[in-house]
């Protein structure tokens, strides 16, 4: 009998893109995917942008990759929203075959006056649940280095397992460097009564100073010692991707051998950094 190494066995893995914003980007992002369908992910996922400002995009590109073959799950975010925005949405996302919806808050577009009729994902997740059952696989998002704008942890641990507990089936965290941090986030969700699954997003290094950006923006931490040898690279490109290859190969690695549910990358609607870090890990 042939035993297989634990270490070894295939996650269910996802992509993440976001839509584009012209004919070129759409012609671009579709070469994208077919180099990624090979590697078989379990669904892909659209970004939606503030206020619902790429709504149409998202609803485009999630119809191009249902088209294809592959399941999408457009992101959903409820910010300035009303309930009858919100019902006619999921009108719209059953009519066009979406079974699966990534449901956020979201942020506020700028200039942008109030909240709407929804103030939490919580809430939006509640009403997805209220209009229309178990008809939606719903994803909802977690912050294992707390979320940017959370008073502290304890209060973003508490609106996470609210949202869990309105209705959500997975979660898919922010991304990290730090796999403490996503330990300790599970343990303690799970302490409170949050028993889905949680998924670790992942973010390729390929650009530092893009990735340093980004992560002052979202309060990722990139832990000293990988920013101050993405900052000694300079604008050695070369050096930085291959550099960037190793931190992550062996994050999802640690991640792989503790028994995450699966991997969810941010695409960036870029190919050739997930293909060789599923590559490495001998998918």
């Amino acid at each position: 009998m042939t035993t297989v190494d634990p270490t070894q066995q295939r996650l269910p893995i996802s992509f993440e893109f976001f839509p584009p914003k012209t004919p070129e980007g759409v012609d671009k992002l579709a070469a994208v995917r077919q180099q990624l369908y090979p590697l078989k992910p379990e669904y892909c996922s659209v970004t939606y942008g503030a206020g619902g400002s790429t709504q149409d995009g998202t609803i485009q590109t999630v119809r191009a990759i249902l088209a294809e073959g592959c399941d999408a799950a457009p992101h959903f975010s409820c910010i300035g929203a009303s309930k009858a925005s919100v019902r006619e949405q999921l009108a719209q996302f059953k009519a066009e075959g979406i079974t699966r919806i990534v449901a956020l808050r979201g942020d506020l577009p700028s200039g942008y006056g109030g909240f709407g009729e929804f103030k939490y994902a919580s809430e939006l997740v509640a009403f997805i649940r209220e209009e229309t059952g178990s008809h939606f696989h719903i994803e909802v998002g977690a912050y294992p280095e707390m979320h940017p704008q959370a008073r502290n942890p304890q209060a973003d641990l508490q609106a996470y397992v609210t949202k869990v507990k309105a209705g959500a089936d997975v979660a898919i965290t922010q991304y990290f460097y730090n796999t403490d941090a996503y330990f300790r986030f599970v343990d303690d969700a799970e302490k409170a009564g949050a028993t889905i699954p949680v998924v670790p997003g992942i973010m390729p290094i390929t650009n530092a100073s893009q990735l340093l950006r980004f992560s002052d923006a979202c309060g990722a931490e990139i832990p000293r010692w990988i920013r101050t040898r993405l900052e000694g690279f300079g604008d050695d490109k070369a050096s930085i991707q291959a550099f960037g290859l190793d931190v992550v190969v062996d994050l999802c690695d640690q991640l792989r051998c503790a028994g995450v549910p699966g991997l969810h990358f941010y695409s960036m609607n870029q190919a050739t950094a997930v293909k060789a870090i599923c590559e490495r890990l001998g998918w």
